[in-house]
């Protein structure tokens, strides 16, 4: 695949995934390893990672812990990868996925991150100033470590779009709530995220792309909610699209959205329309299903998954 132009992943609170396979996860009893991988991980990271692997030119930065480094520079490299990570002292947070094959479903153990200090936020946004010129596109993803203000990417989001660029913002909780009065080019909340944004139950499609339709009315151009095995919903000012996946095998679902985010940016950069963004978007999600890890599949394998992807319009209201 060609190389696509350039897009700047930020991701303040990485972190060293552990995933572990278990045939069937017993809470309170032995649990014997089936497999096991450790990763670079934290959500831009991966997506900095899928975009690669789509021929996209792109950068990754963000706050690194100097001390165990070494997995996410050899990531950058093989990838080609351009790495502009302020390191910190300390080490970077190591966090744990149990992997039941049996349900498919993934536990997750989260450790915090490490706090940061106001000259290294400066650091921070030195280097961000210095990316500008050459990324159209700005992937800000993931939670906030200790000593960020909860406003961050509100104040980082305006910045970034008062300078002209495409902000694309993956989060959740006090930081999403704050940031969407900054207006983002667009959002990927799952389906408990938004429930958690807009403060109520939401039980079915039509209440999910009432939800949404709200929140493009607030000056979001695109809201792509992500729902797991059914697919995600696209929802802009013109139309509300539901694209439905494929039936794939499933080993793990760790890294699925970071890479639904990846397969949106990439259609937008290669100037698809609507609908093939949607489709490349849930293609890329599911070609990383079958293996731990942010590496997608081969090109011919990402077509096969796009042409299978069913997408159906959702009417105002429901």
């Amino acid at each position: 695949m060609g190389r696509t132009p350039g897009v700047f992943t930020l991701t303040l609170n990485p972190a060293i995934d552990h995933s572990i396979g278990l045939s069937q996860l017993l809470p309170g009893g032995l649990n014997r390893v089936v497999w096991e991988k450790t990763t670079a991980g934290g959500k831009g990271v991966n997506v900095a990672a899928f975009l690669a692997d789509l021929g996209c030119r792109v950068t990754a930065g963000g706050l690194l812990g100097a001390d165990n480094a070494d997995l996410f520079q050899r990531l950058f490299l093989e990838r080609g990868i351009g790495d502009v990570f302020v390191r910190l002292p300390g080490r970077t947070r190591v966090n744990l996925k149990l992997i039941d094959e049996h349900s498919q479903t993934v536990t997750e153990i989260n450790f915090p991150g490490q706090p940061v200090a106001t000259e290294h936020l400066g650091e921070l946004q030195r280097t961000i100033d210095a990316q500008l010129a050459g990324h159209a596109f700005c992937i800000v993803s993931g939670s906030l470590p200790a000593g960020v203000p909860v406003d961050y990417y509100a104040g980082l989001i305006a910045r970034l779009t008062t300078a002209g660029r495409r902000v694309l913002l993956d989060s959740s909780g006090q930081p999403l709530r704050c940031a969407i009065v900054a207006r983002p080019w667009a959002i990927k909340p799952n389906h408990a995220e938004l429930e958690e944004l807009v403060g109520r139950p939401l039980p079915d499609r039509a209440a999910l792309s009432a939800a949404a339709r709200a929140i493009v009315e607030q000056g979001v151009h695109q809201v792509i909610v992500s729902l797991g095995r059914h697919g995600a919903l696209f929802v802009s000012a013109k139309r509300c699209l539901h694209a439905k996946p494929p039936a794939v095998a499933v080993r793990t679902t760790v890294g699925a959205g970071d890479a639904l985010v990846a397969g949106f940016i990439a259609g937008c950069l290669r100037g698809l329309d609507d609908d093939a963004c949607a489709r490349l978007a849930i293609a890329v999600a599911g070609g990383v299903l079958g293996e731990p890890g942010a590496r997608l599949p081969g090109e011919a394998a990402i077509e096969a998954l796009m042409a299978r992807v069913e997408l159906s319009q959702v009417a105002s209201g429901g």
